[in-house]
């Protein structure tokens, strides 16, 4: 009977967490292929690995330690009974001695897993630690390289923070277990403890206060360099000379404590923990608000800026470095009040291409004149540069992208077999216009019509790009419609090597499951050469590829000479550990933030663009090229997924002419160095020279002036 019993609960949690776990399998078993289509197969493996390692160390940690303290609270506890009263029953108390010991397994095993799947999130950390590359810059304060910050301390905290968790839910199940048998308990005042479970109490405790002494010493006392207790971001004069002093005083106090919890082990009473509590407590409000008020009130307040000025200084070099403000170059511009005929035709060239056009009264244009068919988009227009008969030209171009939610109707059929993709684009000069006040299109209609030879697109199918967020199927029996013409349609046939390949009924009853859609199984159109497209909006596809990076919210099309569309994605390594250098806010980012584990909050205040990243709108093959080899994040990222990076000198020339600096880290910089280009701590303190962006009015909207 007994056996039943112990055996029920086991069996449900197992049920219970098989459940939570299969969607998962299912899902990594779907993006196993695809990672290795797209070359990817050492970041899949590479990530999985350490989820599972991580998730498997924490989580049987987690579980062991827990277990074994339960069941020495149990075991200590053995003969005694566990009596509580739910409610009436014939006027007695029941035990719940059997009970207990049900759920011990159950319950450590439950927290072990849920511990392990919170720890695999954590990957990103785990990795960073064991692949640390230096900056080769240190903090002004303890002399750390600034390594220590971005990987090190991240992992400590970690670290410590598990411990908590062990000890803290061992703490909490052996206190319960030992107050309903009876062994704790207050009399006159007092806390009472039999021996027989004040040792392993007393061991619990000193593990404890020996963490919270770590904690402190290791965890605390570097974050000083993001305080905001000064007029910036960083350890300021309070912080220094008060605050640092007695959080080392607490590190010998916790120390102390962890020691004398060994001590009461041996003592008749227990006031020696309820000494170590108390002055604990003390302490931190006394060294970490109390005195530090005291301080900051009387003695920097007054004198603010000669007690701050070597901390400003500190937090003005920092963020120059973190967000490469030391790089820009400085010259004077003498503005010149005659404007002669002589300097407008010497600068011929650049009057061509002053810019006539906004973006978005460009963008309803263009789909007032160039949609065609209602189920066609154009999402945004994008500022580029091409040679066109000989002239190097400045154009806006908005790629013409199939929106699904259009359709009129929207059937299986239609959405995942017949309507796969896009098709073409619009492109033309910024400073032209027609009798009529329309823009002039160099390129335009379906199939696209160029009314110069500097510019062809050949592949002009767009499966991959900002519009398409559903899964398709191509190479199928089903005809994929490419582009209307008058009143018939024309259709094509799939002839690239994207997607994952079906190859088997056991992989397409896989997509069935992980995509919901029992349809795919059923369709005769799907057959084993078929192959589905997925994961194509190359927004959520560079994430999905390369979840370690940022991205920048606007990625353009460009055309290659062999006439392919292609995607340009500025991606970035941010961070927000660099010490005393200001924080933005990186909600610029917010889509990113979620799958990061280096980010812990929505600021940043280390950002740079890294990584160049070229998707094909056709098979959606992804090229990474780094950009800024002197990046030590991406050097770390390099080390970890060896072979996913190019050099930036391996990207094709006709793709790099088209390469731009990235709007989202310009806003940025932009912003930061408004106050940023101050280096002298009394003018920075008092913004003698604070700078402001110039805004334009643009139906009805004011923006700020960054293109």
């Amino acid at each position: 009977m007994h056996q039943k019993h112990l055996t029920s609960p086991i069996i449900g949690t197992v049920v219970f967490l098989a459940l939570i776990t299969i969607p998962n399998i299912v899902r990594l078993s779907a993006d196993w292929p695809w990672f290795k289509e797209l070359g990817f197969e050492n970041i899949f493996i590479t990530i999985l690995s350490a989820k599972i390692v991580l998730g498997f160390l924490v989580g049987a940690a987690t579980f062991g330690l827990i277990y074994l303290n339960l069941k020495i609270s149990e075991h200590l506890t053995r003969d005694l009974p566990a009596m509580m009263r739910f409610g009436e029953r014939d006027g007695e108390q029941i035990d719940i001695r059997k009970y207990i010991n049900i759920l011990i397994l159950p319950l450590a095993l439950t927290l072990g897993f849920f511990t392990g799947l919170f720890a695999a999130g954590n990957w990103e950390i785990f990795l960073q630690y064991f692949n640390i590359v230096r900056f080769g810059t240190v903090d002004p304060i303890f002399n750390r390289d600034i390594s220590f910050y971005f990987f090190t301390l991240p992992f400590i905290k970690i670290l410590i923070g598990f411990g908590f968790w062990i000890i803290i839910l061992s703490l909490i199940g052996a206190l319960l277990n030992y107050f309903v048998r009876g062994v704790i308990s207050f009399e006159r005042q007092n806390l009472w403890i039999e021996r027989r479970v004040k040792i392993h109490l007393s061991v619990l405790l000193f593990l404890f206060f020996l963490l919270l002494a770590i904690q402190t010493y290791f965890v605390k006392i570097p974050n000083l360099l993001y305080s905001t207790t000064g007029p910036f971001l960083g350890a300021s004069f309070t912080d220094i000379h008060a605050v640092l002093p007695f959080l080392k005083v607490l590190t010998i106090i916790l120390f102390a404590g962890a020691v004398l919890t060994i001590v009461n082990i041996y003592r008749e009473k227990n006031q020696l923990i309820f000494i170590v509590i108390g002055l604990y407590f003390i302490t931190s409000v006394i060294g970490t608000w109390l005195y530090p008020a005291i301080i900051q009130k009387l003695i920097v307040l007054p004198n603010e800026l000669q007690k701050e000025a070597p901390y400003i200084t500190h937090n003005i070099t920092a963020t120059q470095k973190a967000f490469a403000l030391n790089k820009v170059k400085e010259g004077d511009l003498k503005g010149e009040t005659a404007l002669t005929l002589k300097d407008i035709q010497s600068n011929e060239a650049t009057i061509k291409n002053v810019r006539l056009w906004d973006r978005k009264p460009l963008l309803d244009t263009f789909g007032q004149l160039q949609e065609i068919r209602t189920y066609y988009d154009f999402v945004s227009v994008d500022n580029d540069r091409y040679m066109i008969d000989g002239e190097y030209r400045q154009i806006m171009l908005s790629p013409r992208e199939l929106n699904s939610m259009n359709l009129p109707h929207r059937t299986f059929i239609n959405e995942q077999l017949t309507f796969t993709h896009g098709f073409g684009l619009t492109l033309g000069p910024v400073n032209q216009v027609t009798e009529e006040g329309l823009p002039v299109l160099f390129l335009k209609d379906l199939p696209p019509v160029s009314s110069t030879k500097s510019i062809e697109v050949k592949r002009p199918e767009i499966y991959f790009g900002e519009l398409s967020s559903d899964y398709v199927f191509v190479k199928t029996k089903s005809k994929e419609f490419n582009y209307p013409k008058g009143e018939e349609n024309v259709f094509t046939a799939y002839e690239g090597e994207g997607g994952v390949e079906i190859k088997s009924l056991l992989r397409k009853a896989l997509f069935a499951l992980r995509f919901g859609s029992f349809k795919i199984l059923l369709s005769n159109d799907i057959t084993n050469e078929s192959r589905i497209l997925f994961y194509r909006n190359i927004r959520e596809r560079a994430k999905r590829a390369l979840p370690f990076l940022y991205f920048d919210s606007d990625p353009y099309l460009v055309i290659t000479r062999e006439g392919r569309l292609k995607w340009i994605y500025d991606a970035y390594t941010i961070n927000n550990r660099y010490p005393y250098a200001q924080m933005v806010d990186s909600t610029i980012f917010q889509e990113n933030i979620r799958q990061a584990n280096s980010l812990q909050n929505s600021n940043l205040n280390y950002i740079r663009n890294s990584v160049k990243i070229v998707i094909d709108a056709y098979d959606g093959k992804i090229q990474a090229y780094i950009t800024q080899e002197d990046d030590p994040m991406i050097k770390v990222y390099a080390k970890i997924f060896k072979g996913v990076f190019l050099p930036f000198e391996a990207m094709p020339q006709d793709i790099r002419e088209h390469v731009r600096y990235p709007e989202d880290i310009f806003k940025i910089q932009t912003s930061l160095y408004t106050t940023y280009h101050m280096k002298e701590p009394q003018i920075f303190y008092n913004k003698e020279d604070q700078w402001e962006i110039p805004a334009v009015t643009s139906e009805g909207e004011t923006d700020p002036i960054m293109r």
